[in-house]
């Protein structure tokens, strides 16, 4: 993805850094979503869409099943909503 299409994503859609667990793996990245609403509603919406999958991108994976397993990086994946046991904002410093 080229800079300008990354710099047209996020002036138009709001950027959230989240955490997100499920049985097998812990995933850290941005979620978007399009600047309609409220900003603090980011994750209910996302989680609330009629959507099966969520898009995640410039993101971590890291296996709980097999700990010894390297951290993958990812520019995009797609996350099964379903499979989703923890979602929250994660915030660094």
């Amino acid at each position: 993805m080229e800079n300008n299409e990354i710099l047209e994503l996020t002036t138009s859609a709001w950027r959230e850094k989240v955490y997100i667990e499920t049985a097998e793996y812990i995933i850290k990245g941005y979620v978007f979503m399009p600047k309609i609403g409220k900003k603090s509603r980011l994750l209910s919406e996302i989680l609330n869409t009629n959507k099966h999958f969520i898009a995640v991108k410039n993101c971590t994976l890291e296996s709980k099943l097999n700990p010894q397993k390297e951290v993958e990086s990812h520019d995009f994946m797609q996350v099964n909503i379903s499979t989703i046991l923890l979602m929250r904002p994660l915030y660094e410093d």
